[in-house]
This record gives structure tokens, C-alpha cells and sequence, in this order.
């Protein structure tokens, strides 16, 4: 009896010695795996921030409305204004938290690259920007023409000003040599819209095609409704076959989704933004399934290395705990209105010839972009929803 006791007390103490080395293990490595856990995967926008100008008395008065001016001019040094003045504003109400431990909103910029397996080359043949509200569980995802001529920052020693927006991101590609900033491919693209459109975003995920076409047949493949046959065989001898999809239920795999995706030619870029906006959709679909889901962590890891991105494995991980709560009206995909991009042709240095772009009103865009940022458009839907 007493041999058995000596056991337990035994084991009990080599239990305690156990627990003791792996705490004092996890508290010297605690700072490093913290560390691990919030760092950008990828290379970091490190977009300058925007230094707010002064406030003058002028404008303050210009801005305060007329019933409170009388009390922004009552003297600093009379006593009467350094009291606490009673108030008939009712206590401010709790405010919601965000889900998921995220910040209020978060806005990512994401780019399919044309490029078959380098990040350091290739178009931006995709640009969406999503704007996630973590407190209300919305996401909005605005589409980006490619072909707007658009003023190209931090690269006009290589006698470089101007390209299509598209181009933006093929210039920062490392492998060019051109740009020397941060962030790479998605930093010259995130400075562009900054610059151009005031449009500010905080992280960015590319990936390129080959990429994609794996991510959806890691998830098994999507499920897709056409409502209309989409022709993707060749106009002419420089157009590749991208294949012929009739009307009705598809399972497409990667491949095929990708072929999808790409179709353009007998439609214009709008619808071909249309046709990916279903493929987002059904892949949403399939993610957020109770056979997927759980097996979410799994993939995202499966994937580091192949994906080029900013997020943090914690900031991943709060995007895909914020996915199973987004209900399908707080999905909104939109598009710059088409009345207000018009056809055109510019000199494109580089090329030296004669290319087509779209022209607008940049003022236009920068309103459309504010209210975008600012979460009061869209409220509808301007291009298909997800079903």
C-alpha cells in the first residue's frame, strides 16, 4: 500500500515539475509567439498618415452650429467657463463592440494578379476594395475599373507618370525595379488610390491565378446557378479559349471557376465584374458550410506562403471568425456607376501607342469613395448579390 502511495506521490511530483517547465517555457516564449501572431505576413503598406490641419477660431466658428458659437466665444480665463455646466444630454448609451476581437472597421484592398505563380510581376487584373464592419457584421465591396488613366506616384525617375490603374501594381512589382517603397506591387497600388481617388486602405491580400484555382478545390469546389449561357470561345486568333458555360447549375472546380471569372471579350469588364462577383458568392457559400468551416484554420495555413498579404495570423483569424455572422443582406457588392467612366484612348509612353482607357471626373470618384469609406454607400446593391 505504502509502494503504491509512493507512486502517485511519484507521479503527482513529476505532474507538478511538468506543469512548472512548461509555464515557465510559455512565459519566455510568450513575447515571440505574441510577436508571430500580430506581424504582417507579407511586406507592410507603412502608408503615411494624415496630419489633420489646425483649427482656427475662424473656422471653428464656421463649422459650430449658430446656437453653440455664443459658448465657443465665452473667455478661457472667465471663471464661468471653467466650471462644469449643467446638461439636459442624456448619458451616451453603451456602445456595441466589435466581433470577433477586431478593430470597428477594417479595409482591404484585393487583387487578383494575372501572373501565373510570381508576385513580382503581372497586372492587378482584379482590384475590389471591401470594407469590413466588424460591429454590425457588414461587409461592402466595391469593384475597380482597370483601364482608368490614372497619375502613378514615387516612380517618375524611370520617366513614369501615368498608366492604367492596373498598371500601378505590375510597376511596384519588385521584379520590375522601379519602385523601391514600401509594400511592393500593393503599395504602389494602395499609394495610386490614395492619391488619385483618396481612397485609403488599411491591409491588402493578393492572389495570383494559380493560387486561386487551388483555394477553391481545397474547399471541394463551388456550386454556381447561371442564369444565362456565358460564350467564352475566341474572337480572333490572339483570344484564348476560355470555354462555352450554358445556363443552369454548375459545380465548378478551380479551373473552371477561374476560366469563369475571366470571360470578357464578347461582354465588357462590367459584366466580366459581375461574373466574379458569383464566384465570390458561391465561394462564401461553400466556406461558411458546415462541412468547411471547421476546417477553415487548416486551409488559411495550408496556404501561407502562397498568398501575398499584409493581415496578421491574428487579424485572419478575426476575419474568419467575423464570416459565419455575415447575413446575406450585409453582403453588398457595387461598382463605380458605368454613365460616369467614358471611353477614350491616351498615349501611353511606355507602350508607345495609342491604348484604351476609361475617363472620368476624378472629383466624382473621390465623393463615391468617401461615401464608400464613410459606410453610407452603398445600401443596395448595384451588381448581383449573393443568392
Amino acid at each position: 500500500m505504502s509502494e503504491e502511495r509512493s507512486r502517485k506521490r511519484t507521479a503527482a511530483a513529476l505532474a507538478a515539475i511538468l506543469i512548472v517547465i512548461l509555464l515557465i517555457s510559455g512565459a519566455a516564449l510568450y513575447p515571440q509567439i505574441q510577436k508571430q501572431w500580430t506581424a504582417p505576413l507579407g511586406p507592410a503598406l507603412e502608408l503615411p498618415t494624415y496630419t489633420p490641419e489646425p483649427v482656427t477660431p475662424t473656422a471653428l466658428a464656421q463649422v459650430l452650429p449658430t446656437q453653440t458659437r455664443a459658448a465657443a466665444d465665452v473667455s478661457v480665463s472667465s471663471p464661468a467657463a471653467s466650471l462644469p455646466q449643467a446638461s439636459a444630454t442624456p448619458a451616451p448609451t453603451a456602445t456595441r463592440q466589435p466581433l470577433c476581437g477586431g478593430p470597428p472597421t477594417m479595409v482591404v484592398l484585393g487583387i487578383g494578379a494575372d501572373s501565373g505563380v510570381d508576385y513580382r510581376y503581372g497586372l492587378a487584373d482584379v482590384m475590389r476594395v471591401a470594407r469590413i464592419d466588424f460591429v454590425n457584421a457588414k461587409v461592402s465591396v466595391l469593384s475597380l475599373p482597370r483601364d482608368l488613366w490614372v497619375e502613378i506616384p514615387g516612380i517618375e525617375d524611370h520617366n513614369i507618370t501615368h498608366g492604367k490603374l492596373n498598371q500601378a501594381y505590375f510597376y511596384g512589382g519588385s521584379g520590375m525595379g522601379y519602385y523601391d517603397g514600401p509594400g511592393e506591387g500593393p503599395g504602389l497600388l494602395a499609394r495610386t488610390l490614395d492619391h488619385n481617388f483618396g481612397l485609403r486602405v488599411d491591409h491588402y491580400g493578393a492572389v495570383n491565378m494559380q493560387t486561386f484555382v487551388k483555394i477553391v478545390d481545397a474547399v471541394g469546389g463551388i456550386d454556381l446557378y447561371l442564369p444565362y449561357d456565358v460564350d467564352g470561345s475566341p474572337v480572333d486568333d490572339r483570344t484564348i479559349d476560355l470555354g462555352y458555360f450554358t445556363a443552369g447549375q454548375h459545380h465548378f472546380t478551380g479551373e473552371e471557376a477561374l476560366r469563369f471569372a475571366r470571360i470578357r471579350k464578347r461582354y465588357n469588364d462590367f459584366t466580366r465584374q459581375d461574373h466574379q462577383t458569383m464566384v465570390i458568392c458561391a465561394l462564401k457559400e461553400k466556406v461558411t458550410s458546415p462541412s468547411v468551416l471547421p476546417k477553415i484554420p487548416q486551409i488559411i495555413a495550408a496556404f501561407q506562403g502562397s498568398v501575398l498579404t499584409d493581415l496578421s495570423p491574428e487579424q485572419i483569424s478575426q476575419l474568419a471568425c467575423l464570416l459565419p455572422h455575415i447575413k446575406r443582406e450585409n453582403l453588398i457588392f457595387t461598382s463605380l456607376p458605368e454613365e460616369i467612366l467614358k471611353p477614350a484612348r491616351v498615349y501611353n509612353p511606355v507602350l508607345k501607342n495609342n491604348t484604351f482607357v476609361l475617363d472620368a471626373d476624378f472629383d466624382v470618384i473621390r465623393d463615391y469613395v468617401d461615401q464608400f469609406l464613410a459606410g453610407t454607400w452603398p445600401t443596395e446593391p448595384d451588381e448581383p448579390s449573393c443568392p
